[in-house]
């Protein structure tokens, strides 16, 4: 029989207080412990703590193509992480409900690069999985942020929502938090 109660997690302790750091405006602070806590994960590490990791780094990032590498990088590892171990870490919901915040993400930094298909294309994949979350003020904020991102999208007349089988732009998650990944295709603006 596997163990109910949840421990305490160093690593997430960690995350935390960059989260912290990062929500008082301390974001290159936030970058700083984010970035220890990779140097000791690395791109092999659990990936829950991947996900919850890029996903609190892409946060504190200044430039839209470095977000873009973690925002991605979450979204791989959350992939990855079964709801047994989201349990074991003290998550109440199902993995499924990291997926509309996940692409709420990727959806909003595709809007910033210009690429407005891909924007779209995430968009909708959070609005599919909007279903998963709670009716509390966590699922109100997700919900509130994928209407605006919605409405930003519709300033863009003429461009259906549409929804590619898979992001033509990836990265691997041992890719090197210090290099940005190359973003091509057409950029509109």
């Amino acid at each position: 029989m596997s163990e109910t109660s949840v421990r305490p997690d160093p690593v997430m302790a960690e995350i935390g207080r960059g989260m912290e750091l990062g929500q008082r405006g301390e974001r290159d602070a936030a970058r700083e412990v984010f970035a220890g806590v990779w140097d000791r994960l690395g791109a092999d590490g659990d990936p829950f703590h991947i996900c919850a990791l890029a996903h609190s780094m892409a946060d504190v990032q200044d430039d839209p193509r470095e977000e873009l590498v973690w925002d991605l990088r979450a979204l791989k590892a959350a992939d990855l992480v079964s709801d047994e171990r989201a349990r074991l870490a003290g998550v109440a919901s199902p993995v499924a409900a990291f997926y509309p915040s996940l692409h709420l993400n990727l959806g909003d930094v595709y809007r910033r690069l210009g690429e407005w298909d891909l924007a779209r294309a995430h968009l909708a994949r959070g609005l599919d999985a909007v279903g998963t979350l709670g009716d509390d003020g966590y699922g109100q904020l997700i919900k509130g942020g994928l209407d605006r991102l919605a409405q930003r999208l519709a300033e863009r007349p003429g461009e259906p929502l549409t929804v590619p089988p898979s992001d033509p732009l990836s990265v691997p998650l041992s890719e090197p938090a210090s290099e940005p990944m190359e973003v091509s295709g057409p950029a509109s603006g």
